[in-house]
């Protein structure tokens, strides 16, 4: 008798302990703004990255750009938490030095020029907690225009001497230089 209830109780056990892990594993659906990832070099096989930023992807969903970044408000650059730049090798923005590591990245929109904004705070949700007094660089850039975006993007590329940080959505560009 002893050694069935024995068997048994072991049996019980496996079997619950089976499906308290198939129970523990619920997925979230995807996220309305999912998020994404952009660096430099842009080949993905490079491995010496000299920039990334991680950010999610709004869309325009029939709503003005004005409305989901509204000129004059300090803006998370995305959706969720806010973008998250990541410099590999010491670098400027504008004149200001940056040095090497993990930061916020900000913008201010404008009709005519957006204001690029690199933070030290870090795990930020949204732009709801922005200190200026944690800036640590700021740039004006001018605003141009292209094909319309549905998707809020970022994309890098190289010309004149910087890493150019490309910024997209709807019909506004914004062009971010960073020199090494």
């Amino acid at each position: 008798m002893k050694k069935s209830t024995c068997i048994t109780s072991i049996a019980f056990a496996f079997i619950m302990l089976l499906s308290a892990n198939v129970g523990a594993q619920k997925f979230s659906k995807l996220d309305k703004s999912p998020m994404d990832a952009a660096a430099f070099p842009t080949n993905y096989k490079d491995a010496n990255k000299l920039i990334k930023i991680v950010y999610s992807r709004p869309q325009l969903k029939g709503r003005a750009l004005s409305k989901l970044a509204p000129n004059g408000k300090v803006w998370r650059l995305g959706a969720n938490e806010a973008a998250e730049l990541t410099l590999y090798t010491n670098m400027k923005l504008g004149n200001t030095s940056v040095k090497a590591g993990t930061y916020t990245f900000y913008a201010i929109p404008g009709d005519k020029e957006w204001t690029a904004i690199i933070s030290k705070d870090l795990n930020v949700w949204g732009s709801y907690f922005y200190k200026e007094a944690n800036d640590v660089a700021r740039l004006s850039v001018p605003v141009t225009s292209g094909e319309s975006l549905e998707a809020f993007s970022i994309t890098f590329d190289e010309a004149n001497g910087a890493i150019n940080m490309h910024l997209g959505w709807g019909t506004t560009r914004v062009a971010v230089p960073f020199t090494k």
